[in-house]
């Protein structure tokens, strides 16, 4: 961690060779800030900005409570800052296992019987009774995987009308059909009849494959308005995110039926892929509808640091690789140019170091009425579940739960009952029941 006489020295030498003016200020002003954050003593901002030259263009960035900042720049909230600033857990939980022996369980869902379905990354998908009773034989039918490092089966849905239409939504790594090694994240529709999976249906499939096996994404959101969302990830090739003819690092918005919408943000333009509803995002395996909005939030995996938080919108560019909070593996060398450039998204909340941000809900149940309104989400390497408070599009409180006692926590889902369910990634992992103590 560099001392603030350093962070102060090297601005000053830095602003005296060189004349700042319009966003080269703004970014370098929101960049000082969220250097000055981090630093252990803090020194008076005042006096620091003071030094750099810079007082009233970081005032005018701080200040906001709405963290919407002066010129429109969105400081992020900080995880080492929220988590420190917040006192002892509201309420006291504990995890019970209900389901053990799931391998690499990836997602969880409910069908109109009380049945759950489960994925597990290898490729199968199981069922367990509405008491709790994991059927030892798996679904058939499920099309094949390629299970391999990060990639394998992900998310299942059932579409809102499940009830009345049968379709279940799959999310999952899919070889190419040449068998040359390459695959990419597909996504099918299909219905479930005596244990087997029927009436099959591809409705995207992500291009280029590649022969990574990172960064898939894999979450399937419906928003309510007959539209669906699919997360992918660079695939470990980071560049990919910026290119526009390329699926990777992009969130897709299609039709329930696999049809492109007419409004989504790119129909019609010959430089980009109509499918695409936003760019930049480097591995989302977290994704939920607001209950009061009704646009779509997601968290994405930074590198060795700067997991983030966004709200993802129309055509936005969330700025993968081109700026990031995070730094490159083992060297921890700055990637990109920086942590913020004009026309580019800043998060609503930053994760350093990381906690490998997967599965997202927002709570609006009654069982635990001081969790209402919410937003939870898992930690793999921060084996914990994490529940945050907010105030619009700002973190006000984060707190840590069940650290290290259910391991790494792939998804968090609100059960019908009102309940908190987890699924722990392991070759023997559980299904877990999160209750007020």
């Amino acid at each position: 961690m560099r001392s603030m006489d350093t962070v102060t020295t090297s601005r000053t030498t830095f602003l005296t060779s060189r004349t700042l003016t319009g966003s080269t200020a703004r970014s370098m002003a929101g960049e000082l800030l969220s250097t000055a954050k981090a630093c252990r003593p803090r020194a008076p901002l005042a006096a620091l900005f003071k030094a750099t030259g810079l007082a009233s263009m970081a005032l005018a960035l701080a200040a906001p409570a709405t963290a919407q900042s002066t010129g429109g720049t969105r400081l992020p909230t900080f995880s080492k800052e929220t988590v420190a600033a917040t006192p002892a857990p509201l309420v006291a939980v504990q995890a019970t296992a209900l389901v053990r022996g799931l391998k690499n369980a990836w997602s969880l869902t409910w069908l109109p019987s009380g049945e759950m379905l489960v994925t597990e990354r290898g490729g199968t998908l199981r069922r367990i009774s509405a008491d709790f009773k994991l059927d030892p034989k798996p679904i058939e039918g499920v099309p094949t995987v390629k299970a391999a490092v990060q990639a394998g089966l992900f998310d299942v849905v059932p579409h809102p009308q499940y009830a009345s239409n049968g379709w279940l939504y799959l999310a999952y790594a899919e070889p190419s059909p040449t068998d040359d090694g390459e695959y990419g994240t597909t996504l099918i529709r299909a219905r479930l009849k005596d244990g087997r999976l029927v009436d099959q249906e591809k409705l995207f499939a992500m291009g280029p494959k590649s022969r990574r096996g990172f960064h898939l994404g894999g979450r399937i959101v419906f928003d309510g308005k007959g539209f669906l969302y699919l997360t992918l990830g660079d695939r470990g090739e980071m560049q990919r995110a910026q290119a526009p003819r390329d699926h990777a690092g992009s969130v897709i918005r299609l039709h329930d039926d696999g049809r492109v919408p007419a409004d989504n943000p790119f129909v019609g333009r010959s430089d980009q892929l109509p499918e695409v509803f936003s760019r930049g995002n480097r591995n989302i395996q977290g994704a939920a509808i607001h209950p009061g909005t009704g646009e779509l939030w997601a968290h994405e995996h930074g590198p060795q640091g700067g997991d983030e938080l966004n709200i993802i919108r129309a055509g936005r560019n969330y700025g993968w690789p081109t700026i990031t909070y995070g730094v490159n593996y083992v060297t921890g060398t700055k990637i990109g140019e920086g942590t913020a450039r004009e026309g580019l998204e800043q998060p609503l909340h930053v994760w350093t170091p990381s906690i490998g941000v997967s599965g997202m809900a927002f709570y609006t149940a009654n069982a635990i009425p001081q969790w209402k309104g919410s937003l939870l989400l898992g930690g793999l390497s921060g084996q914990s579940l994490v529940r945050l408070v907010m105030d619009g599009e700002r973190v006000v409180r984060e707190e840590r739960l069940l650290f290290g006692e259910v391991g790494r926590v792939r998804d968090v889902r609100v059960g019908p009952d009102g309940w908190v369910y987890l699924l722990s990634d392991a070759p023997d992992g559980a299904l877990w029941r999160v209750q007020p103590r």
